[in-house]
């Protein structure tokens, strides 16, 4: 019903403006169709996702490395916590840029430019839900004799769930946007260099077609894969 009604709202304002600045859902759809049975679509939008996939899953793996690390060790999280803040408040856009200049305009460069800007935010959430780990269950862990698979498996990863799929969320969130800018910025392929196109060419009808094919992806990740993995993970829950 709300998708009814934004669709609504949108095509009475692009009738009221009558404005190539504003198409209408119809001339937006057959901007996507085009792409699609072109192939330009689907192929940058591969593209795109691939560069998304690999450089959300080192950042989270080695955010949640180092977050555990952290939380458990005050040491070691009071030596990096001043290096934290300084990378969490670093531009995105600088991060870029420096990472280009540094390493040249290749691929690798754009997956770090991505992981760097992403890795502190999960570091920092793992680091607090660490914090928050029962003592009392990892001691009555420790009593039993488990083992650290089964440790992590029965007792860890069910209190730090929630911090990771917040991280995960967030994470996916924020990274498909600095994909753009990195893609922008220095490749030759993918959603933000198409975007980048239509806005020299001031096609807000592809620009707007190319979005909505980005944002479906995300919503079927959230829906077919994220979902049913929390509801796989909380249900120990009653």
């Amino acid at each position: 019903m709300s998708l009814l009604a934004f669709l609504a709202v949108w095509q009475g304002l692009a009738v009221y403006s009558n404005s190539n600045a504003l198409p209408a859902p119809e001339v937006v759809a057959k901007v996507f169709w085009q792409s699609c049975i072109t192939g330009q679509l689907p192929f940058h939008l591969g593209v795109t996702l691939l560069r998304l996939v690999v450089s959300f899953s080192i950042a989270m793996l080695l955010g949640c490395a180092i977050g555990i690390a952290l939380g458990r060790n005050k040491k070691l999280d009071a030596f990096f916590d001043n290096w934290l803040v300084i990378f969490l408040n670093i531009p995105a856009l600088v991060a870029i840029i420096l990472c280009y200049v540094w390493f040249g305009l290749v691929e690798s460069a754009a997956i770090l430019a991505v992981v760097v800007n992403k890795l502190p935010n999960v570091i920092v959430t793992i680091r607090e839900g660490t914090r928050t780990l029962d003592q009392d269950l990892l001691d009555m862990a420790r009593c039993y004799g488990f083992s650290r698979r089964k440790t992590l498996a029965h007792v860890i990863w069910p209190q730090l769930h929630p911090f990771i799929m917040g991280a995960t969320r967030s994470g996916l969130a924020l990274i498909w946007k600095i994909i753009l800018v990195v893609e922008l910025l220095g490749r030759s392929n993918g959603m933000g260099y198409q975007l980048h196109l239509f806005f020299q060419l001031f096609d807000v009808a592809s620009i707007l077609a190319y979005t909505i094919a980005f944002v479906a992806v995300i919503q079927l990740i959230e829906v077919m894969i994220l979902k049913p993995l929390d509801k796989k993970a909380l249900r120990w829950r009653r």
